[in-house]
């Protein structure tokens, strides 16, 4: 019996013929595409670890520019000094413990006092930051016979009365003692136009001419190089209430120029004698 031979259409087999000749050729462009992808995966990834790289220097460099700044604030600290700044102010160049704004080591050298804080209030204790210490003022009450005390009190009643804004940092008594009103990391209201840059000490008396007892004088002349000391200040930057706004204030010393250019050579001989400050 003869056997029949199927036929078979010719486009068809033509199309498996096409099929066979391009199955190498799709294989190879799709092991082609596979390591481009692969390629471009591994670029991306190379580019993501040395973005991380880049980043993890500059946060090295920057921690080590901040490990730089902190040591010489501390390297201050220790050797207990004050830097300027660029407007001529006193900033303090130190980090760590303080007291009041200074280093622990300075404050602890003040002379004896009598801390007594004013009732925070709007009147003679606002609370506002002393940022900077460029000058040191003195005052005198303009109340003779009054004690330190007394004068404390007159501060302190202003947050009631509400007359007037005013305190002072430190009343020297006409006995010499000291009374510290405002912590010295706060303004006083005590020079109207130099409130935020300076502290002030106010000084009782008992003559009419203003002029200081001896025991006022010579605890005013402790506190004042103490202070200098501490705010790395030079008897320039002692003033009185008078040099800025020319209030008769203290007033013995705006009526005897002599009496207080004195008093500042007696802070700078103290300056210079006395070594147990700092």
């Amino acid at each position: 019996m003869e056997r029949s031979v199927e036929k078979r259409n010719p486009y068809l087999v033509e199309y498996e013929r096409q099929c066979r000749l391009r199955r190498p050729q799709k294989t190879e462009e799709r092991r082609s595409r596979m390591r481009a992808e692969a390629r471009a995966r591994r670029r991306r990834r190379i580019r993501r670890q040395r973005l991380l790289l880049s980043a993890g220097i500059l946060c090295i460099l920057l921690t080590a520019v901040l490990f730089l700044a902190d040591g010489g604030s501390v390297f201050a600290t220790n050797a207990g000094k004050l830097q300027n700044n660029s407007d001529g102010g006193i900033l303090p160049a130190f980090s760590g413990n303080t007291i009041q704004g200074l280093p622990e080591k300075v404050y602890a050298a003040h002379p004896d006092w009598e801390e007594n804080f004013l009732t925070p209030n709007e009147y003679s204790r606002p609370g506002d930051p002393l940022e900077e210490v460029r000058d040191i003022f003195v005052h005198y009450t303009a109340n003779a016979g009054t004690s330190a005390a007394q004068n404390r009190s007159y501060f302190e009643q202003q947050k009631d009365v509400q007359e007037h804004s005013v305190s002072a940092h430190f009343i020297i008594g006409y006995n010499g003692e000291i009374i510290q009103c405002v912590p010295l990391d706060e303004i006083a209201y005590a020079v109207k136009t130099r409130n935020q840059d300076s502290v002030s000490i106010e000084c009782c008396y008992l003559d009419a001419d203003g002029a200081f007892t001896q025991e006022t004088y010579d605890s005013l002349i402790e506190l004042l190089a103490w202070l200098t000391e501490a705010y790395g200040l030079d008897t320039d930057h002692i003033l009185r209430h008078y040099d800025c706004g020319g209030k008769k204030c203290p007033l013995y010393y705006t009526e005897h120029e002599d009496a207080w250019e004195r008093l500042k050579e007696d802070v700078a001989d103290r300056l210079g004698t006395d070594k147990t400050f700092l």
